[in-house]
């Protein structure tokens, strides 16, 4: 059983940085895969950032290439967001996922755990 606890959103100026932290509760983090994904109001859930198992590859969105960073600590069972530069479009309901036993994907649905959301609000 996984659980999935994202913490690190708030309300920044736009500009501004914030690090988001998923903590994975469970056994098998060095072999989950992980990614995060937004949701702004009225909006679908799109992909944000994935990283591989061993931390080394990463993938973005377009949106957020050159300003976000994704990273993970295997020996922590953590997953990381770095979010600089931040703009009022990147407002949304940021959520971690994981798959145990998958190795990277921006789709949505091929993730099996998901955390509860973390608000980031960015002001203009």
């Amino acid at each position: 059983q996984v659980q999935l606890v994202e913490s690190g959103g708030g309300l920044v100026q736009a500009g501004g940085s914030l690090r988001l932290s998923c903590v994975f509760f469970g056994r098998t983090f060095s072999s989950a895969a992980m990614g995060w994904f937004r949701q702004a109001p009225g909006k679908e859930r799109e992909f944000v950032a994935t990283v591989t198992l061993n931390g080394v590859g990463t993938y973005y969105a377009d949106f957020v290439k050159g300003r976000f960073t994704i990273s993970r600590d295997n020996a922590k069972n953590t997953v990381y967001l770095q979010m600089n530069g931040l703009k009022p479009e990147d407002t949304a309901v940021y959520y971690c996922a994981a798959r145990v036993g998958g190795t990277f994907s921006r789709r949505w649905d091929y993730y099996n755990d998901w955390g509860q959301g973390t608000q980031v609000t960015v002001s203009s």
